[in-house]
């Protein structure tokens, strides 16, 4: 079981589309991930999104990938400034369960779960990509299991 952490794949400017949605290279980048996470096995229970526009169509494109399009769901608490300590005091490694987000919002996140502190940046996002967080066995210390970039950069 895991928790995966997504930031949204790269999104139109707002005077272009008010909504912020996908483009085409941020659709392409996120089938690409989802192709590659479908590969591994990956099976989110649940995935979980922000609201906004990009977020859930990048919800959606990992869901279908990942045999969860029936599971996706808009979740209060995902937008990019939002509260992660107060987010995080429900999550369980157990619920195997996928967050389709924002920054800073994710950022903080997974400095949150790892140090207890948001103020440390311990991984840098990349538009459609996964981190994929786990805990230790006693369920005390979360820690980066693997990560999926559409860059190496």
């Amino acid at each position: 079981m895991a928790l995966y952490l997504v930031q949204h794949g790269k999104s139109l400017p707002k005077d272009i589309d008010p909504k912020q949605g996908l483009s085409e290279e941020g659709i392409a980048d996120v089938e690409r991930i989802a192709s590659v996470a479908k590969g591994y096995g990956i099976r989110p229970r649940r995935v979980l999104h922000s609201g906004k526009q990009r977020a859930l169509q990048t919800a959606r494109i990992f869901a279908a990938a990942l045999a969860s399009a029936d599971r996706v769901e808009e979740k209060n608490g995902l937008k990019p400034m939002d509260d992660v300590a107060s987010f995080a005091q429900n999550l369980s490694v157990s619920d195997d369960l996928m967050l389709v987000g924002h920054l800073p919002f994710m950022e903080k996140m997974t400095a949150y779960l790892i140090t207890g502190s948001t103020d440390t940046l311990v991984f840098k996002f990349q538009n459609g990509g996964i981190v994929c967080l786990d805990n230790d066995a006693d369920n005390s210390t979360w820690f980066i299991k693997w990560a999926l970039m559409p860059n190496i950069d």
